[in-house]
């Protein structure tokens, strides 16, 4: 039998044993300066830390510009693209990590009609709007504070911005706790207006600049899809997808079928459509996951949203220098971007992104990462 002195001694043992797991397992959160914008804003950098996860995100987008994650051997590399420093930001157009507002993806020749009155949102993407506009959310400064585990980042979109109606105020907060980062979007509007946030982070799994993503194995928890036209505009169809390449229901490679004969895949030069997730609506659950077997990172993907949408960076062309002078080539990235389905206010069949005053529009997205052997 221990003694009453050995009993204390473990008891306190105890004590601190779990009180040194709880400081290990807390994340550690750190503000920097990052440059300014060219009208001379300030922008920070804060950085997101627990001890297997670094996130870095700056208040200019909300742009995560760095997530390094560990391999099946524990080594950390960087798994997300981007530029380093915010005038690269400011003229770059892939929307690298950005947080996306207020309509992520695409409107239909910039115009869509709420209430009766027609509204004009301006024209970037050939006929079409994309992710809001020509200045949308990742091209302005957030304000920022430090909240446990993370930062919350606040702005607030004024009447008419971009053409969209109604006073907007967004919040978002990131927070980081057990290898998983957590995005969280709220929103409140003053007048009839439409909504669809994401964040727009290009992920390659073996490290940001290490060649192609076709070896990424990919499985989406999806039975459906939203079929596109030529100007990759929904066509108001769900179509299956059953016998597609856009099947992942079952775990395929991005370059197993990529190249296939088929018109969908054809239009988009390769992945960029939204799927329709299967499960039930506004609660938090799988929507994909994706698994690289060179490293054994796993990216799990939740979500509260109705759609996702896959792009495989076809449209990267080797003109952008990323982060420590890695060129990003061709399919050099994966997106999984949680989101309502594109131009969803020209298709009343859509789940709605019509957000009225007296309402708050909620939302949560979750990458949780992994390693191991398949």
């Amino acid at each position: 039998m221990l003694s009453n002195k050995a009993n204390r001694w473990l008891a306190v043992s105890a004590t601190l044993f779990m009180l040194t797991a709880t400081l290990t397992a807390k994340t550690i959160v750190h503000k920097r300066p990052f440059g300014r914008t060219p009208e001379g804003t300030p922008v920070e950098v804060y950085s997101l830390a627990d001890d297997k996860i670094e996130v870095r995100v700056i208040t200019y987008g909300g742009i995560v510009v760095s997530l390094r994650a560990p391999d099946r051997k524990g080594k950390l590399d960087d798994v997300v693209l981007g530029v380093d420093s915010v005038e690269k930001y400011v003229t770059q157009t892939a929307h690298f990590g950005g947080l996306i507002g207020r309509y992520a993806n695409r409107i239909a020749h910039g115009t869509f009609e709420l209430d009766g009155h027609t509204y004009h949102i301006p024209k970037n993407d050939g006929d079409n709007a994309l992710h809001g506009g020509t200045r949308g959310f990742d091209k302005v400064v957030w304000a920022a504070k430090q909240i446990p585990d993370g930062i919350e980042l606040t702005y607030v979109s004024k009447d008419g911005e971009q053409g969209f109606p109604g006073t907007l105020a967004t919040t978002v907060r990131y927070t980081l706790t057990g290898e998983a980062l957590r995005i969280e979007y709220s929103a409140i509007t003053d007048k009839d207006t439409v909504l669809n946030l994401t964040n727009h982070s290009y992920f390659n799994l073996k490290g940001q600049g290490n060649g192609d993503v076709l070896g990424h194995v990919l499985k989406i928890d999806a039975s459906r899809f939203t079929p596109v036209d030529a100007n990759l505009i929904p066509t108001g169809e769900l179509k299956s997808v059953e016998g597609t390449p856009l099947d992942f229901r079952t775990p395929h490679a991005l370059g197993e079928r990529i190249d296939a004969d088929d018109p969908q895949l054809r239009l988009g030069h390769g992945y960029d459509h939204n799927f329709v997730v299967d499960h039930e609506p506004n609660q938090l659950a799988e929507a994909a996951e994706m698994y690289e077997p060179t490293t054994g990172r796993i990216l799990r993907v939740l979500t509260t949203e109705p759609g996702v949408q896959l792009y495989t960076g076809n449209f990267l062309d080797g003109t952008i220098t990323g982060k420590e002078g890695r060129v990003y080539n061709r399919r050099y990235a994966f997106c999984l971007e949680t989101q309502h389905f594109p131009d969803s206010p020209n298709h009343p069949s859509f789940p709605t992104t019509e957000l009225k005053p007296g309402q708050e529009f909620h939302s949560v997205t979750v990458f949780q990462f992994s390693a191991g052997t398949r």
